[in-house]
């Protein structure tokens, strides 16, 4: 639909900003806090949620926000079309500061309880991925598009910091040895843009965290099921995802 490339056009500046000042916070080596949930939160995720939410009201003020730094969205009953909303998807890899760089911005929107439009930016990689049904995925806004398997063989996109064994049996079960593993949403733009073929994930997983990247996937023509090939649906209670297969 033409308003979701119009949208995309729209909040990608507030992305970029939201990106800068999380690379300002980067440089300053910031201290973390832990969340209720264990997970950590930083400076940086509080500054660029404050950016995105303020261009998402802006530009689609009608449009229900989910946010994961806001709690009390969390508890909001999931409406036919709304936004999930990750500040800073991977804040275990940004606090590593390993220079790899695998932490991202990400707005996606959900319609009828599947994803159609998506920005992942990796502020630190200065790569700007974006998605929407219809309209094609792209990085740093050339096409980029899922590929078929070369003579068969598969690579796989792992976690890098939640790897877990159900992920390894089923890599096992599957004879697939070629694997690579990344933070954050770039797992799904790994698939979407050629770079790899499928990712597995049995680890837990909020919809915030996913909805952008399923986007650019399917956007690019790639696909996103339970382990059992059934719909991989949003609006799920408390937002919390069961194990997913993306695909090209």
């Amino acid at each position: 639909m033409p308003y979701r490339k119009e949208l995309i056009e729209k909040l990608v500046p507030a992305v970029r900003l939201a990106g800068d000042e999380i690379m300002r916070i980067y440089h300053r080596n910031p201290d973390a806090e832990i969340k209720l949930d264990g997970s950590p939160v930083t400076e940086a995720d509080q500054k660029a949620e404050t950016i995105l939410l303020a261009a998402l009201r802006q530009h689609a003020p009608d449009i229900t926000i989910i946010s994961e730094e806001n709690a009390n969205s969390h508890a909001i009953d999931a409406p036919d079309r709304f936004f999930l909303v990750d500040p800073l998807d991977g804040t275990k890899e940004f606090l590593k500061r390993d220079g790899k760089g695998s932490f991202t911005v990400n707005i996606g929107l959900v319609e009828n309880r599947v994803p159609v439009l998506g920005i992942v930016y990796a502020p630190a990689l200065e790569k700007m991925f974006t998605g929407s049904t219809g309209d094609g995925a792209f990085l740093n806004e050339q096409p980029i598009h899922a590929r078929k398997p070369h003579n068969g063989e598969r690579t796989a996109v792992a976690s890098a910091s939640h790897r877990d064994e159900m992920t390894n049996q089923w890599l096992a079960e599957n004879n697939i040895s070629r694997t690579v593993s990344i933070g954050s949403s770039l797992k799904f733009c790994l698939v979407a843009s050629g770079e790899a073929d499928i990712y597995p994930r049995f680890g837990p997983t909020m919809e915030w965290d996913t909805a952008a990247g399923q986007a650019v996937l399917l956007a690019a023509g790639g696909h996103v099921t339970t382990p059992e090939n059934t719909p991989f649906l949003y609006g799920k209670d408390e937002y919390r995802n069961g194990p997913f297969i993306a695909s090209a």
